[in-house]
């Protein structure tokens, strides 16, 4: 199971940091993943981190999110800077069938319920 925190409404230029707990397994040989899915649209990768913590991030995101990952305590964060109103979405974290970075949804297994976040102009 994985649950979601962190969202809210920001003023554009500030910034949130989302966390996702994981419970009931050890996700510590997993990817792990933040896609994004804003009103109307479809659901975007975001950032991901494979096992050994190598990063990744999609270019709408890149030099302003951050993810990491705290394998003691089962958790994957996403610092997100400089926001701006189009990263407004509901933020969803998920859990790679395999170690490596990942992109595309289907290669994630277990998502989190989404948490919302908001910039405002």
């Amino acid at each position: 199971q994985l649950q979601a925190s962190g969202g809210g409404l920001v003023q554009a230029g500030g910034s949130l940091r989302l966390s996702c707990a994981a419970s009931g397994r050890t996700f510590s040989s997993s990817a792990m993943g933040w896609f994004r899915q804003a009103p109307g649209k479809e659901r975007e990768f975001a950032a991901g981190i494979s096992w050994s913590s190598s990063t990744y991030y999609s270019d709408s995101v890149k030099g302003r999110f951050t993810i990491s990952r705290d394998n003691a305590k089962n958790t994957v964060y996403l610092q997100m800077n400089s926001l701006k109103p189009e990263d407004t979405a509901v933020y969803y974290c998920a859990t790679g069938r395999g170690r490596a970075l990942a992109t595309m949804t289907y290669e994630y297994d277990y998502w989190g319920q989404g948490t919302l976040v908001t910039v405002s102009s």
